[in-house]
């Protein structure tokens, strides 16, 4: 034990910790300034369907493209930090990231705005599992789950900044200067990247060729199918998709659109509560951590109801309010919908409880596609029917919809891991988890 004491106090020991610390707060700034780029658009949506002379079924377009080519990014983006390391990839989202956003700032015309959002995504998609593989590196594997809880928590302060200080940017400088200076900040935190991080070791020399990356292409395929057979990470991926949906769509893109236009808030109101939102998130997300930590069994259930309110709550409000919704009840609702971000963590947990070492990066990965393409179809649909009919009422009973039907697939995956893990145990194979028989397994 002394022994021990002595090397927990020693000066190496606390300088490592020290620049490990550091070396992992450069990372993380660069995932909170994506974050900042990813929902900066909720905010703007107004002045961009303005500047660009669009409807709102072409400013959906922004997040499909966006959102898209992060969700299809984000397998490919595990392969290349195995290959390249975090910190090649971290300078690489920096810097298109930066490039994206001055394209947007002077982007005339539609198309040239979409292109800039299409990049914005890439950059965005390879940061947060760049920054996780960084602090594998960097941490022990019992520190490590903490630094990804603060590290998915300090991302928050990046939905923050986009809210209610981005519109006031906006106001005081105006649309190109505010997101030609968001680059910059883009370009500087690469450039920290560059200047801080150590360089990764040198990899043995590995064949090129066509050859080569049919075989990456197989391998990386077997591994997403192995991982989409286990009903457990299907579990993982409607639960991250349905908790994920009306809270990224309205933070994302609609928020600031229906408070504005259908409920008569004004711009710096409606950024506020979507600023609100976002905090409210962040004070969830640490109890809902701690919660599924001491009691895995109520995690599945906790996020079925968390998931059912807000879709009732939705229906209910959407039904019994022609006109504006009490604002009262309307703040309510819109905090307990930002609730779903975090139990959205749970898809996680869940992704890893089910799949072995060899396939639960990949499991990981699909389960995050999920909650990025309901908030596309979220996005989509609201959209599309505001374009038919021309009401907000109808079109968020539409994205609400979405979250329902992934709300009856989530049941329905989790009672067939549960049949699964409970057959396994019955004929006493090794389980991927161990459960107790509830009567709604009887079913």
């Amino acid at each position: 034990m002394a022994t021990f004491s002595t090397a927990f106090r020693s000066p190496d020991l606390t300088r490592q910790r020290r620049q490990a610390v550091g070396r992992w707060s450069v990372a993380v700034a660069v995932y909170l300034i994506a974050v900042f780029h990813r929902t900066s658009l909720g905010v703007v949506g107004l002045q961009a369907a303005s500047r660009f002379s669009i409807s709102p079924s072409q400013l959906s377009i922004f997040a499909l493209l966006q959102l898209g080519v992060y969700a299809a990014m984000q397998i490919p983006t595990g392969v290349l930090v195995d290959r390249y390391g975090p910190r090649r990839l971290l300078i690489a989202a920096a810097l298109t990231m930066g490039a994206a956003q001055a394209l947007f700032a002077v982007a005339t015309g539609y198309p040239t705005a979409l292109l800039a959002r299409a990049l914005l995504g890439l950059g965005d998609a390879l940061t947060f599992v760049s920054v996780l593989r960084f602090a594998a590196g960097q941490f022990t594997p019992r520190r490590y789950p903490l630094v990804v809880a603060i590290t998915g928590t300090l991302g928050s302060v990046g939905n923050v900044v986009a809210t209610l200080p981005l519109t006031v940017l906006l106001r005081s400088l105006g649309w190109t200067p505010t997101f030609l200076a968001a680059g910059a900040v883009s370009v500087v935190t690469g450039v920290a990247v560059f200047a801080l991080l150590p360089r990764a070791p040198k990899l043995a020399s590995r064949p090129s060729g066509a050859r080569e990356l049919a075989g990456a292409l197989g391998r990386v395929n077997r591994r997403v199918l192995a991982a989409w057979q286990l009903p457990g990470t299907r579990a993982g991926f409607w639960l991250h998709f349905t908790a994920m949906s009306t809270s990224l769509m309205f933070g994302v893109l609609w928020g600031v659109p229906f408070l504005v236009q259908s409920q008569g808030f004004s711009r710096s109101a409606a950024s506020g509560l979507l600023l609100l939102s976002v905090l409210m998130a962040i004070l969830v997300g640490p109890g809902v951590g701690y919660l599924i930590a001491r009691r895995p069994a109520v995690r599945v259930p906790l996020a079925i109801g968390s998931c059912l309110l807000t879709v009732l709550g939705w229906y209910a409000v959407l039904a019994a309010f022609t006109g504006p919704i009490p604002r009262p009840l309307l703040i309510a609702l819109v905090l307990l919908t930002a609730t779903g971000a975090p139990v959205s963590g749970i898809g996680f947990a869940l992704a890893r409880d089910y799949n072995g070492p060899a396939i639960v990066g990949t499991a990981t990965g699909v389960v995050n596609v999920a909650g990025f393409v309901a908030t596309i179809s979220c996005c989509l649909v609201v959209g599309w029917v505001l374009d038919l009919a021309g009401g907000y009422r109808e079109a968020f009973a539409a994205a609400v919809t979405v979250q329902l039907f992934g709300l009856l697939q989530l049941v329905r995956w989790w009672l067939k891991a549960r049949r699964s893990v409970l057959r396994s145990l019955e004929q006493g194979e090794q389980a991927p988890v161990v459960i107790a028989r509830r009567r709604w397994d009887l079913a």
